[in-house]
């Protein structure tokens, strides 16, 4: 089946979700990031690759942090940015989602990076641009409904890559609320596809999705029996939202089954890093004193989710 994603070489054009996308391609992407961070890994260059280009950030869901990670790697990259807040402006006046893009493509566009509440958003995007004969535009997907986050999942392939070397002999924990988790799809796709022997999935069954075990994981409902001799434990924001409804009992319950305290953390291997794709519910997920802590490497993600944005912009637009 012809993924939508790679050209008739096998190039990219668009990222719309990891799932389909072969080895060569996430690790070459991976590879371009680590060529955009200084040598101290703290800095990230600014190039001129994207001079002359423009880049549209399309929300039409709220991230701030996203969007603003977005902006930045454009800019490092020399693109011109314009952020279009549409929850506010045109579907408001009932416009649709492709007469929206059909103005914008008249605008020069040559980059849509799409946020959408909808599940398959950007790929309804890229799928138009093909049919209006629009090829030259590539659209990033910056998360779709529960669906895909491939950017945060490619910099949280990074992130483990930095810290452990490889992906060949390591126990990797996700925890939380995977089922509504468009960042634990797209961790779990890349972490399979690079060569991860060993994921797990940490959560109450109401979290979990059922086909987890035809993705290759192993599903645990004790946090203490899946923690254990892990080399990188992933925690998931619980959206508070969930806790309302009949989901899960309570934000205390939550924390004193599947919360990552220290004495947790004990239980994984001594040298396991702590991840979170932000923000942190500190008391929900996570104790303050595991995300401070020296075994996080949070702010580091975010960091590496500079570079790994404009990797995927930069390998976009062809260079």
């Amino acid at each position: 089946m012809h993924n939508p994603q790679l050209n008739s070489n096998g190039e990219l054009i668009h990222l719309l979700s990891i799932e389909g996308l072969p080895r060569g391609i996430l690790t070459h992407i991976l590879d371009t990031a680590a060529s955009f961070l200084g040598i101290t890994d703290r800095e990230v260059k600014k190039v001129p690759l994207l001079r002359g280009k423009s880049v549209f950030n399309l929300f039409f869901e709220n991230s701030t942090r996203t969007r603003t990670t977005f902006e930045i790697a454009a800019k490092r990259l020399s693109a011109d940015v314009l952020n279009l807040d549409i929850t506010r402006s045109s579907t408001a006046k009932g416009e649709t989602l492709l007469d929206t893009i059909d103005n914008l493509c008249s605008m020069h566009a040559d980059m849509f990076v799409v946020r959408h509440a909808s599940s398959g958003a950007p790929y309804l995007i890229a799928d138009h641009l093909k049919r209006v004969g629009r090829d030259d535009i590539h659209v990033v997907n910056a998360g779709d409904g529960r669906h895909a986050h491939p950017t945060q999942g490619l910099l949280d392939m990074y992130t483990i890559r930095h810290f452990k070397k490889n992906f060949e002999n390591l126990r990797v924990a996700i925890v939380g609320d995977i089922l509504h988790s468009r960042v634990a799809r797209s961790d779990i796709h890349a972490l399979t596809t690079l060569g991860v022997p060993e994921v797990r999935a940490i959560g109450p069954q109401t979290l979990l999705p059922t086909d987890l075990g035809r993705m290759g994981v192993q599903v645990y409902h004790d946090m203490n029996e899946g923690l254990r001799d892990c080399d990188v434990v992933i925690m998931l924001r619980l959206q508070n939202e969930r806790m309302n409804g009949a989901l899960l009992p309570s934000a205390g319950e939550y924390f004193k089954h599947y919360g990552l305290t220290p004495a947790k953390l004990a239980l994984a291997k001594p040298d396991a890093i702590v991840m979170h794709p932000g923000p942190m519910n500190r008391g929900v997920e996570i104790d303050s004193a595991v995300a401070d802590g020296p075994q996080a490497v949070i702010l580091d993600q975010v960091t590496f989710g500079i570079a790994v944005r404009m990797a995927v912009m930069s390998i976009l637009a062809g260079n």
